[in-house]
């Protein structure tokens, strides 16, 4: 019954806003071809203590410090405009929820029985001849990815950028949590995510507005701006490709709203190099921690859609600068032509501070990319400072206020009440710059795309006067729809999750004991 309904889900039709393309099911592409499990030798000495060098991206034996090139991830298509159909790497196939996340390995240097917890790591080292013995072959639990990215910024360098972060937000810092306060305590983790390669073709039909004048109108003590303008008929299609539009695949870090964690942090320090991700080798996580996937792409896919339809929308908004006052998109069709799908773990650095507030808790993150340095955090504020500060400013702008209200009496102007603004404006700017509560991978904009075979169509309508609003009514050419953490799609993770393990047999069954 359960793949059953794995089956259904993967072979359905996929819809995107009217657009349809047939979906016959995914091509598996097998990426741990010739991995194997065991000891992986270090190719000069043949010693099994092999680790990452930060510096050059190479693993490097331990013991006579020999250097070896990664091998590249080149089992993909790599021709995006060619793609058809779905196509996934094999470690991004669906997770089979009973496999057992333990993996014995005979050892090939003493013969001992060697026990793998895929759960939390894919190395052991042989308890007899300390020989260490990888996990390379994947297995149906999320461990294994297709491919995985290095770290390239050293623990020093996270740490510097930690402290620089931190560091401009002392002021308002929680007072207990400025004395436990450790950069030292940053950890490296890889974390694990789907990158997806599309292509697709958009059509989009509308109107737009653009500004030929713009006036003030005086009625009495009041004044009004308007607008002239001139508008269009448009119509933009072409066909897109989308290179290495990333997501997290893990269902906590998913739910970037999440009211006990900042999970939106490490969601911002997006984008990734992931051109450069290398072919999966269980030595690239030595020293550092990772989680395993728990989601699959039928999970993911809603979500997918939507971000590839507003990489597409603000793609087209490259021809249409012309509409300085936005345009209105009344039907937009995105078809998928063709995806591919591949895990990957990808490196971060992560520094982690639980503030508890009564009886609640929340987690706050700075976070690291380990690549590009990109810094974004969460630091707990001391509230009774911020407010009071806060009123001050406050009292400083109602004397502001009266002040300047005599100096601007005969020109009968309001704008001195704007001062009376200055507490609030202040606490909000404050806040948002230790919170960083709206801060994310703007995707819609950071994501590899290219557009070709562009048609354009704009047809003048009609002139415009005396418009009230400073840009046409609807405009939706630079709207978000794809954003994680929106409820439609955690509620898709619950309502998977409770499908695939009968949960609801279970509450039903609770349900009928409380009624009995």
């Amino acid at each position: 019954m359960e793949n059953d309904l794995e089956n259904e889900a993967l072979n359905q039709e996929e819809t995107i806003s009217g657009a349809t393309v047939e979906n016959e099911g995914p091509t598996v592409v097998k990426t741990d071809s010739g991995a194997k499990d065991g000891q992986t030798k270090c190719p000069k000495c043949g010693a099994t203590d092999i680790s990452l060098n930060v510096k050059n991206g190479k693993l490097r034996c331990n013991f006579c410090r020999h250097e070896f090139e990664p091998e590249k991830f080149d089992t993909m298509d790599t021709d995006i405009s060619k793609l058809e159909g779905e196509i996934i790497g094999s470690g991004a196939q669906e997770i089979i929820a009973d496999t057992n996340d333990m993996v014995t390995f005979k050892c090939s240097s003493c013969g001992a029985e060697v026990v793998v917890d895929t759960a939390s790591s894919t190395q052991a080292r042989c308890h007899w001849c300390r020989n260490t013995l990888s996990v390379n072959q994947q297995i149906p639990n999320g461990s294994v990815p297709d491919t995985v990215l290095p770290f390239k910024i050293t623990k020093n360098e996270a740490k510097e950028s930690i402290e620089k972060f931190v560091g401009k937000r002392k002021f308002f810092a929680h007072p207990m949590f400025k004395k436990e306060f450790n950069a030292n305590n940053v950890m490296g983790v890889y974390l694990p995510y789907m990158i997806v390669d599309a292509n697709g073709h958009a059509n989009m039909k509308g109107q737009g507005e653009h500004e030929t004048r713009r006036y003030t109108v005086r009625n009495g003590d009041h004044e009004k701006t308007y607008y002239d303008a001139d508008l269009y008929d448009v119509e933009r299609e072409f066909d897109i490709t989308i290179e290495g539009l990333t997501v997290e695949s893990s269902s906590d870090k998913l739910n970037t709203n999440a009211k006990d964690k900042t999970n939106n942090i490490i969601n911002s320090i997006m984008p990734f190099d992931t051109e450069n991700c290398v072919k999966w080798d269980s030595n690239y996580i030595k020293g550092y921690t990772s989680e395993k996937r728990d989601t699959n792409v039928s999970q993911l896919k809603d979500m997918v859609k939507d971000q590839c339809q507003d990489v597409a929308r603000f793609a087209a908004n490259d021809t249409l600068k012309h509409y300085d006052r936005g345009v209105r998109w009344d039907k937009e069709e995105f078809t998928v032509k063709g995806q591919q799908w591949k895990s990957a773990y990808l490196p971060v650095w992560l520094y982690s501070y639980l503030e508890k507030k009564g009886s609640k808790n929340l987690l706050h993150y700075v976070a690291v990319n380990a690549r590009t340095k990109e810094t974004m955090g969460s630091v707990p504020i001391h509230m009774p400072k911020l407010i009071g500060v806060s009123a001050i400013v406050e009292v400083l702008g109602l004397i502001a206020t009266l002040l300047t209200l005599p100096m601007v009496k005969d020109d009968d102007s309001n704008w001195p009440w704007i001062f009376l603004l200055a507490g609030f404006v202040y606490f909000a700017i404050i806040y948002g710059k230790y919170r960083n509560k709206n801060a994310r991978h703007t995707y819609e904009k950071e994501t590899k795309r290219n557009m070709t075979n562009i048609r354009e169509y704009d047809n003048f309508v009609k002139h415009e006067k005396r418009l009230s609003d400073p840009q046409i009514k609807g405009a939706n050419n630079k709207r978000v729809t794809g954003v994680p953490g929106k409820k439609k799609y955690i509620e898709k993770l619950a309502d998977d999750t409770i499908k695939k393990y009968n949960i609801d047999k279970i509450y039903n069954s609770d349900d009928k004991e409380k009624k009995e």
